[in-house]
């Protein structure tokens, strides 16, 4: 290969900065512009903050993009076109592609999905793979078409997902192994190492977005079960119970065997707080209550254990 492939990097959150840095740095991509989601207000002052990939971008001198919906804007796709990109690279973009976007790049649209394909295709793959107790997950880039996720495969990497891995070290770990394979995949299309392989339909299972109301604990589940969640969502946005009309998120539990009846505190002790659940018991170990800080448990108790006895 003797010309540097030429790519515009589409994406958005802190999990596909360091795939952006990694072919910045190579000697075989040229990255000619970044595609971002617009600047949004963060923080308890609501100031506008530009994405990672933003910032990276601005850092290394490159021309950025911010679309509303770039389906919808004409405008852009033409400067798009401009750059005679080879590929485009999405990863967490956060925005669905039209068949006119799709178009512009000479060979492909590639995309990194964080699943083994066809298995939680959608917006949340990390986090529904430790919700439902998948003990490995995986990444894979992918032929992007106009379908969910439904394009033709490339390359995996399985990841095993071990009992108290949470949601905020996967994506770590996806950060880490996600450059390489992007960067194998567009070295092998080009050179054609790679055929891409069409994704078997058995096994499909979509990996909707979470909603509020799945992250509420419903302590007549299992105990294995509300781990799973709160690893699951884990900062993202947490799984949380309702104590004395405050919100209280639970970051870090344990599975145990007790009993009593579901919701109830049948144990305190320097480890945390047992609470009761439909089959086992789970130890909560830190937890966050509303309009204050990361705590241990059994500091949160020590401070309501009057109005819990009130009770």
């Amino acid at each position: 290969m003797q010309n540097k492939i030429k790519v515009i990097f589409f994406g958005t959150p802190k999990i596909a900065l360091k795939s952006l840095e990694y072919l910045i740095k190579s000697d075989k991509i040229d990255v000619l512009a970044v595609v971002t989601q617009p600047d949004k207000p963060a923080g308890r002052g609501h100031k506008m903050t530009m994405s990672p990939i933003k910032e990276c971008a601005l850092t290394n001198n490159l021309p950025v993009f911010q679309p509303k919906s770039i389906r919808k804007e004409p405008g852009i796709q033409d400067e798009l076109r401009k750059f005679e990109p080879d590929f485009f690279v999405t990863f967490a973009f956060g925005q669905i592609l039209s068949q006119e976007v799709l178009d512009i790049p000479k060979y492909e649209t590639i995309n990194l999905h964080a699943s083994l394909l066809p298995k939680y295709r959608g917006a949340n793959p990390l986090q529904r793979a430790i919700i439902d107790g998948e003990k490995q997950t995986g990444i894979c880039t992918m032929i992007t078409e106009l379908g969910l996720d439904c394009g033709d495969v490339c390359l995996k990497e399985p990841i095993d997902i071990s009992d108290n891995l949470n949601c905020v070290q996967l994506f770590d770990i996806v950060a880490e192994k996600s450059p390489e394979m992007i960067e194998k995949t567009l070295i092998g299309l080009v050179e054609k190492t790679i055929t891409p392989e069409k994704q078997c339909e058995n096994g499909v299972c979509m990996a909707n977005k979470l909603t509020k109301e799945e992250c509420k604990i419903d302590w007549s589940k299992s105990a294995h079960e509300l781990h799973n969640l709160v690893r699951g969502i884990y900062q993202c946005p947490s799984a949380y119970f309702n104590f004395n009309d405050k919100i209280i998120k639970v970051l870090e539990t344990e599975v145990m065997g007790g009993k009593g009846s579901e919701g109830e505190f049948i144990n305190i002790s320097k480890e945390g707080v047992e609470v009761a659940c439909g089959d086992g018991s789970l130890l909560l170990k830190r937890v966050k209550p509303e309009g204050k800080g990361e705590m241990s448990a059994r500091d949160w108790y020590n401070g309501v254990k009057n109005v819990i006895k009130g009770n």
